[in-house]
């Protein structure tokens, strides 16, 4: 029933448009009353999406399960749970896609998905990052740029009319995202557990001139930065 409701919603919105079909005209067209409707949607916008709670479910059921010896890798992979879902139905996929562009109200719902899609990424690394230190930080930006890289390769996709295999630019830009973030294993430390690295401390020697040598002796992780400014300020002295 849940099919055949967004079957005849999806239908009615190419036909007449969102804005102007009614919940009345979705359960006349599947034949059923409106308390089947709203058994199954709670709006006229979740008629649009109707795969997206089974997709969630998955991701979260992919997750729970998943071996934790790399959790950047296992995003990426939870993220392409959502492209398949994508790909299945290129033709609904396609449609679906314009149709949002043309809506605010269904863009905005969208957002609203996506969303819902990122904290369970965020939610996942945070259990293995651990909330202390930068590790929930970290979760966030990840998450954010697992979904903004699937996103972004898969509205290439969709804007050629859903032509071409969608895993090839989802893919490489989830390769970037690993590339980035690497693999990770251990949880991030408190920040106020690391000390503050000492300064770089420039030596000079040689006697002088243009010939003389400047040797740095900097603590290790200090800042490359931190380093660049010591040295321009010992060449300077020279």
């Amino acid at each position: 029933m849940r099919e055949v409701l967004a079957q005849a919603a999806f239908q009615l919105f190419l036909e007449r448009g969102f804005e102007r079909t009614t919940v009345d005209d979705i359960v006349a067209r599947a034949g059923v009353g409106r308390r089947s409707f709203f058994r199954y949607f709670p709006s006229k916008e979740d008629a649009v999406f109707p795969d997206h709670e089974s997709c969630l479910a998955e991701m979260t059921e992919f997750l729970s399960a998943v071996d934790d010896g790399d959790p950047v890798g296992a995003v990426c992979d939870a993220a392409r749970i959502v492209l398949r879902m994508y790909a299945d139905n290129p033709e609904f996929s396609v449609q679906r896609y314009r149709l949002t562009r043309e809506v605010p109200g269904l863009r905005t719902y969208e957002l609203s998905v996506v969303r819902r899609y990122e904290q369970t990424l965020a939610g996942h690394l945070r259990n293995r990052f651990g909330e202390v230190g930068d590790g929930a930080l970290r979760a966030e930006v990840i998450a954010a740029s697992v979904v903004a890289a699937h996103n972004n390769g898969l509205r290439l996709w969709l804007r050629s009319g859903g032509e071409g295999d969608p895993e090839v630019a989802v893919d490489h830009a989830l390769a970037l995202v690993r590339e980035v973030w690497g693999s990770p294993s251990a949880p991030v430390a408190p920040a106020a557990a690391t000390p503050a690295p000492a300064p770089p401390v420039p030596v000079s020697g040689g006697g002088g001139g243009e010939d003389e040598v400047i040797v740095m002796v900097a603590r290790k992780g200090t800042p490359m930065w931190r380093v660049v400014q010591q040295i321009e300020a010992a060449v300077g002295e020279s």
